[in-house]
């Protein structure tokens, strides 16, 4: 079962609606739907809830380390709840898939994602889970770190919230362990091709 839920981003208002703190925005949503409110821990370097969910304890983390250093919160939330890797979800921005569309997987690269990288390191695997939302490729390598930084057109902001959504639909199979289900459900979601 998940019993940490990692939504990563960039702290601060002159961040929140660029594309790289699309972990962020979901964490939001799914503390909004549960009508949980993230509160600073200094001591796990983020922003924290518990979710008394279903099927048990779920904590919510929001990173404010900046995102090159999330894993030092992801680690240390890890760390003092004995929270196994192959129990943390990590939600992250993803420029490998468009605009709407959504993947979770167990482990894998970090597709130089800074973020991922350092959670690598800090827990010593990547056997965790990652909640992958598309935000698209600007289509040069160059100009990366400004797309990540901007904010994303309406058009392309309402599919990464229909994406969103699907993903929060999903998760109570995901709690439950029933991954394969949540797979198919979410995965369908992307069209033709997915």
């Amino acid at each position: 079962m998940i019993r940490l839920i990692a939504g990563l981003g960039n702290p601060g208002p002159e961040h929140a609606q660029q594309r790289h703190n699309a972990g962020f925005w979901w964490v939001d949503q799914l503390a909004l739907r549960e009508k949980l409110q993230l509160r600073p821990q200094r001591g796990f370097f983020g922003d924290l809830a518990r979710w008394h969910a279903a099927d048990g304890e779920v904590w919510l983390l929001e990173p404010t380390t900046y995102m090159n250093r999330s894993g030092q919160a992801v680690a240390a939330l890890a760390r003092f709840y004995k929270i196994a890797p192959e129990q943390i979800l990590v939600v992250h921005d993803e420029l490998d898939l468009p605009p709407g569309q959504v993947k979770l997987k167990l482990g894998g690269g970090h597709a130089g994602h800074n973020g991922l990288r350092d959670i690598a390191a800090q827990l010593g695997t990547a056997q965790f889970w990652r909640l992958r939302l598309g935000i698209g490729h600007p289509g040069d390598r160059g100009a990366v770190i400004g797309f990540v930084l901007g904010r994303p057109q309406r058009g392309e902001l309402e599919l990464i919230e229909q994406a969103m959504q699907r993903a929060l639909d999903v998760l109570p199979e995901l709690l439950r362990g029933r991954v394969d289900q949540a797979v198919m459900h979410l995965h369908r979601g992307n069209g033709a091709g997915s």
